[in-house]
């Protein structure tokens, strides 16, 4: 782990790379072009320094790395466009989707890497069974490597798959080597297909209109979502499940290896504008039955997570994380951390936001420009930090699946 193989290195020169960090912050856009400002961060030009067990959150123009524990802001990379943060799959790295395509990010060595993956929009980063999935939307390509192989500096070997038409997708590799791709077009989307390791194609259905995300439960049972309801696949075969409503769409889900149970949202109303749900999704992937459960408070896209031993974890917009025993749906605690908010309707824009890793929730407070961390068996606020711009996306290293 990286606690225990790295030592700290805050010294004097960690706190001012975070002084400047803060100023530059402050400065502002100057119109430049986007390559003009991405030389500003070049391996060359990187802090040596290395931060513990990184965060990366988002903002109008750029991209923060705090230490994982203190929160503490230590390097500020100005990144111009509307920039989204995922795991890389190991203990340094995090991939963020720009205007351009992929780029990858050592987080720990705080700089942005030569190593990228072109593409218009730039879609889901998927990991799971040790290999890490990109689907690019403008393309339909889907790259797949072994985060392991980004230490070299250079863009590691690994499988590349082309979609029958560019859409918004997303796919994931499983560990028997099947790698499972969504169906559409521009338009419509379908379903998935699942391709061997010689990608011959080997199962299709397109029983799932309006295909949107993935997850993966315990046993490697993979889902992706529908507008009415959910599509199950494993050993070969798709399973669907019906949603109660005509239309019950089910389009963000988190898994965890801990437990058979997914958890999704859930939307009703096809022609809203914006739905602001309260009730969520648990999909049972070894019965393949479906429970809804009304929190009592809307939630995001951004809201969904899972905890070490499989909760269900929901950042409601009531300020609360909800944390519910996925097997009866029961809310086993709710615990306060920031203040009641709406969803906006442009969904680029901040909101709180949601990152598990371990038994640390972090959430973000836009309103206020703030990051919190919160101990999700105790409840307790372990650290807080205001940052000069508003959060908008949060990630951080995360080790596997």
């Amino acid at each position: 782990m990286n606690n225990q193989i790295r030592n700290r290195a805050f010294t004097g020169t960690a706190l001012a790379l975070a002084v400047s960090a803060v100023l530059t912050a402050c400065g502002g856009g100057d119109g430049a072009s986007s390559d003009a400002k991405a030389a500003k961060e070049t391996p060359s030009t990187a802090p040596a320094v290395e931060v513990e067990d990184p965060l990366v959150a988002t903002f109008d123009g750029g991209l923060y790395i705090l230490d994982g524990e203190s929160l503490q802001l230590t390097r500020t990379i100005e990144l111009p466009g509307f920039n989204r943060v995922n795991p890389a799959g190991d203990d340094d790295h995090v991939v963020v989707s720009t205007d351009s395509g992929f780029r990858v990010l050592d987080a720990t060595r705080q700089s942005l890497t030569d190593i990228t993956y072109e593409g218009a929009k730039p879609g889901h980063v998927v990991r799971h069974a040790g290999k890490t999935v990109l689907f690019t939307d403008g393309t339909g390509e889907v790259n797949v490597f072994d985060p392991a192989g980004l230490s070299g500096g250079r863009k590691p070997e690994g499988r590349t798959y082309t979609a029958a038409e560019a859409h918004h997708g997303v796919a994931i590799e499983l560990s028997n080597g099947e790698l499972l791709s969504t169906l559409g077009t521009e338009d419509k989307r379908t379903g998935a297909l699942v391709l061997d390791e010689n990608d011959k194609e080997i199962a299709r259905n397109e029983d799932c209109p309006g295909v949107h995300g993935e997850a993966a439960a315990k046993g490697e049972t993979v889902a992706v979502g529908c507008e009415d309801g959910v599509l199950l696949y494993k050993d070969g075969t798709f399973t669907k499940v019906d949603a109660p409503d005509d239309y019950g769409r089910i389009g963000n889900q988190a898994g965890s290896d801990a437990s058979a149970i997914l958890l999704g949202d859930y939307k009703t109303d096809p022609d809203a504008e914006l739905e602001r749900p309260t009730r969520i999704s648990l999909i049972d992937t070894e019965t393949a039955k479906l429970r809804l459960v009304d929190l009592g408070t809307s939630y995001s896209f951004r809201s969904l997570g899972r905890g070490p031993h499989g909760e269900a974890l929901v950042l409601g917009t009531d300020g609360t994380l909800h944390v519910i025993d996925p097997e009866t749906g029961g809310t086993e605690k709710r615990i306060p951390v920031v203040d009641e908010w709406q969803e906006p309707l442009d969904w680029q824009q901040p909101r709180p936001a949601l990152f598990v890793r371990g038994h640390t929730a972090y959430v973000s407070e836009p309103g206020k420009r703030q990051l919190h961390a919160v101990d999700i068996e105790s409840g307790d606020k372990l650290a807080s930090v205001t940052l000069p711009k508003s959060p908008n996306e949060l990630s951080g290293v995360v080790t596997g699946h």
